[in-house]
């Protein structure tokens, strides 16, 4: 219980390029995990948790890395942290991709975590995957500290960063440090807590220094200390009793306040900094120790009871029988690495599990504690653990439990958004076709957003991912990892059909031929799945059992189920996929002899393909989140060219220290591809993109028609084929 209450399980998460790669370089230096700091974009052997060589080419984060370090406090001095004796934390780290192509990383590792620090620029505050990330924090209850990074920047400003906080994500964010200086006169940090000033001096900002707080600034200093004072005791009633009496608060009183606040997912504490100029980041990992909760304190973990279709909490105890949950799996030479959550119980070399999943048992012959691609051998971990195991063969989300009577349990999944573009891949020859087979095997398994598929018209190879980015990084490691020569056709629009009309359906299925027959009668009705119940559910489908009386056997409701399911995957314009569409099965007839559940199965399938032609059928396209900074003497060649791609501006935020204004759009997909090109030609290189996708949405009737022609072409094609 003691190791468990001095662990951390953090995320490091931001959006593309507000440094989290370069902070989580600075707290493996300050923790002593590394003896060097390397640069993202240095020209040196580059940062240590972007071990991939494609990573170090192009300056970003691919894939999610972990690492754990150890932190005895800002000096090296223990201090009383509200769990554990301070003396020495452990931190379990997983630096994270901030581009929204790689966005199932950040899903699958905040999954499993017990806390984040979420990064902002101090220049651009929250952007576009800030908003992404702060989604997945609060589906999954992930409490988090906020860091404001590059406070040396030109434009930076922590007090405006902490305010979008608030006003774009409805944080109830407060700043518990104020800066020395600004921009490039950013000197040093003022704490709110300590009423001190933390200086930060060496050739990598290691010897922290402790001044009194400038006479210019105490004031500030003072007036933002009485606004931290009155957000935070709304979380411990004596705190805001002493406050109300005019006494003083202790700073043990304080860190209690905030610990509770953070733990109860309603205070996000700010801390400001700069990386890059090494300077804050000791003091956040201070806070990391302080507020974030231990795998003994965080809200308890829930998995599903099989048996009794329930959920049930899992006890971070390392005597209960083990539960674990794989939630990353990459290639290694000595076989599969799979990176594991422990929940519950004690894994130990040699162990055999259970796979609830598959029902096979796997026997664990070597576990490992990561560091980016570097792995040290260990015999044994506890509940609260993160680490990895080599050679078990299962797939991303697989929950292994370590005795028979848990057999029944199985961790909750996570969330997978659906790919939105694909591309057809080929090769000259089989040699290079059994390459790339084992290549896209591989790329199936470890990324859930990764989907690989052979086109039933054409009988082409296709894969879908979650931008042109996503599938240019498989493309490249089909090249460079298994020396597959691979030709790429032009991406393509993963477009869906959906109803717009509520329409109903009565379809009799009777077949006599000779022996028994075939009976299955289906009535009811069906319409387009609500907004509210979309957001609500993530469905794309929902099926209602409304029948009473027993006048369809409720041996056969499933196979009613799976045949209005079967339908989904292509529907009548161009043979995409089918919506958001639910289906209320309400009554029906059966026979004795005759009805069987393939005759319902059909009768079903045949009731939704009438009803779905009768209901408004239309073409959906996927809508694009894009976010443009450019420079202010560009703005109008931005917002003409979005427009002109059927993009409807949403706003422009100016930020004046900067001389940078951000435009927000919605694009259709389809009229974005080519558009870095066209973008770094109209503003000599100057404007910086990024997009993510939003929702499906209506196609304009000419475009639905396009669509429909070059659907039509290609499954000629196909046939002459």
């Amino acid at each position: 219980m003691k190791l468990m209450a001095k662990t951390r399980n953090i995320g490091i998460s931001a959006h593309i390029d507000s440094g989290k790669t370069t902070l989580t370089e600075r707290v493996l230096f300050y923790t002593r995990r590394i003896h060097k700091i390397e640069e993202v974009k240095g020209g040196g052997a580059g940062a240590t948790m972007d071990f991939m060589e494609l990573e170090r080419e192009k300056g970003i984060t691919i894939t999610s890395a972990a690492t754990t370090v150890t932190w005895g406090g800002a000096f090296g001095n223990g201090i009383t942290y509200s769990e554990g004796d301070g003396k020495e934390i452990k931190i379990n780290i997983i630096d994270t991709p901030g581009h929204v192509d790689f966005t199932v990383e950040v899903e699958r590792s905040l999954r499993v975590l017990d806390g984040a620090v979420l990064v902002l620029c101090g220049v651009a505050g929250v952007q576009s995957q800030s908003i992404t990330v702060d989604r997945q924090m609060k589906r999954y209850h992930v409490p988090r500290v906020a860091f404001i990074n590059k406070l040396d920047r030109m434009g930076a400003n922590a007090y405006k960063a902490a305010a979008s906080l608030r006003d774009k994500l409805g944080l109830n964010a407060v700043l518990t440090q104020i800066p020395i200086g600004a921009e490039d006169a950013f000197s040093g940090i003022i704490d709110l807590i300590t009423m001190q000033a933390f200086y930060f001096d060496g050739d990598n900002g290691e010897q922290v220094r402790i001044e009194a707080i400038p006479a210019k600034l105490k004031d500030a200093a003072a007036e933002y200390r009485e606004i931290m004072l009155d957000a935070i005791s709304e979380y411990d009633d004596p705190m805001m009793e002493a406050l109300l009496e005019g006494q003083e608060i202790s700073e043990e009183v304080i860190h209690r306040a905030i610990y509770k606040g953070v733990n109860n997912l309603k205070l996000v504490p700010v801390f400001i900094g700069s990386a890059f100029k090494n300077k804050g980041v000791q003091l956040l990992l201070d806070a990391v120790a302080r507020y974030i909760p231990s795998p003994l304190t965080r809200i308890k973990p829930q998995a599903n009871d099989n048996r009794s279709n329930t959920k049930i909490d899992l006890i971070p105890d390392k005597t209960l029988p083990m539960v674990a949950m794989a939630f990353k799996i990459t290639d290694d030479p000595f076989g599969q690495l799979t990176y594991t959550r422990i929940y519950q119980g004690t894994l130990t070399k040699g162990d055999t599990l259970f796979n609830t999943r598959t029902g096979k048992k796997v026997r664990v012959g070597r576990i490992v504690r990561m560091h980016a691609d570097d792995r040290e051998n260990i015999d044994s971990a506890y509940a609260g653990d993160i680490i990895a195991m080599i050679g078990v063969d299962c797939a991303s989300g697989d929950t292994f439990v370590g005795d028979d009577n848990v057999s029944h349990i199985s961790c909750e999944g996570m969330f997978v958004p659906i790919p939105v573009i694909e591309l057809s891949v080929k090769c000259k020859d089989k040699d290079n076709l059994a390459k790339m087979s084992k290549g896209l095997t591989r790329f199936v398994k470890e990324d859930p957003t990764f989907h690989v598929y052979t086109d039933e018209e054409s009988g082409e190879t296709r894969i879908a991912g979650m931008g042109e980015l996503h599938l240019e990084i498989y493309i490249e490691r089909l090249r460079r990892e298994y020396k597959a020569e691979v030709e790429v056709g032009a991406p393509q629009v993963n477009y869906r059909e959906t109803i717009t009309k509520e329409a109903k359906f009565d379809y009799l299925h009777k077949k006599q031929t000779g022996g028994s027959g075939q009976f299955a009668h289906v009535i009811g009705r069906v319409r387009m799945l609500s907004d509210e119940n979309r957001e609500k559910s993530d469905q794309i489908f929902r099926f209602h059992n409304k029948v009473r009386g027993g006048s369809i056997p409720t041996e056969f409701i499933g196979s009613c189920q799976k045949g209005f399911e079967d339908i989904m995957g292509k529907g009548p314009l161009a043979a995409f996929p089918l919506v958001d569409i639910e289906v209320f099965l309400e009554d029906g007839r059966s026979h004795d002899v005759d009805s069987s559940d393939m005759a319902f199965r059909i009768a079903a399938r045949m009731a939704l393909r009438q009803a779905v032609k009768e209901a408004g059928p239309k073409l959906l396209e996927p809508l694009m989140k894009v976010e443009v900074e450019t420079p202010d003497e560009y703005q109008g060649f931005v917002i003409g060219d979005l427009s002109s791609r059927r993009g409807m501006i949403q706003g422009s935020e100016n930020n004046e220290e900067s001389g940078l204004t951000v435009i927000t759009a919605y694009v259709p997909l389809s009229a974005m591809f080519g558009y870095s090109t066209d973008l770094r030609s109209g503003t000599a290189g100057k404007a910086t993109y990024t997009m993510e996708f939003s929702k499906y949405a209506p196609c304009p009737s000419d475009v639905e028609e396009k669509v429909k022609k070059a659907r039509a072409e290609k499954v000629a094609a196909g046939f002459r084929d």
